[in-house]
């Protein structure tokens, strides 16, 4: 089943930790919409954009994945609103700045980009009804805490 032109079902569920443990990954109807809000309202303009497949590396988890992976069962990747995406050969910074500036987003996290590998880190999106377009950056600090700023 697609979600939307160039995004399926099969890759927004896709869990390795899921599977190894057994973990039901499945979304109910709200969050399948959800889903394909996302999709439609991000990762297609993304997609059509830049031009090159976007690769998800996390989207749907459901609350027992959450919670496996050490993640808030509140997280809005449980509501399916949200996923991790890259494009290859694609700097994430850019890849979000482009967000930032081009769609309806409620949360933007630029995640890990060290400023030197511009393909460091991943971009984290999401999407609902109401979006706030808070624009973050998350890094560790020396004790591997993370923490989040707003970009300069």
């Amino acid at each position: 089943m697609n979600l939307s032109p160039h995004f399926t079902y099969q890759e927004f569920i896709k869990s390795q930790t899921a599977s190894r443990m057994g973990i039901e990954n499945e979304p109910d109807d709200t969050q399948l919409y959800n889903m394909k809000m996302l999709c439609l309202n991000i990762l297609e303009p993304v997609r059509e954009a830049f031009d090159k497949p976007v690769i998800i590396t996390s989207g749907f988890r459901s609350v027992k994945l959450c919670e496996a992976i050490g993640s808030s069962p509140k997280s809005q990747h449980a509501n399916g609103e949200a996923a991790d995406f890259e494009i290859p050969g694609v700097s994430n910074k850019e890849l979000a700045d482009w967000i930032h500036e081009n769609l309806p987003y409620d949360q933007l996290i630029l995640e890990f980009y060290d400023g030197k590998d511009p393909n460091s880190g991943w971009v984290h999106c999401s999407h609902k009804g109401t979006n706030r377009g808070q624009y973050l950056i998350a890094t560790k600090n020396k004790l591997g805490i993370t923490e989040y700023s707003k970009p300069i």
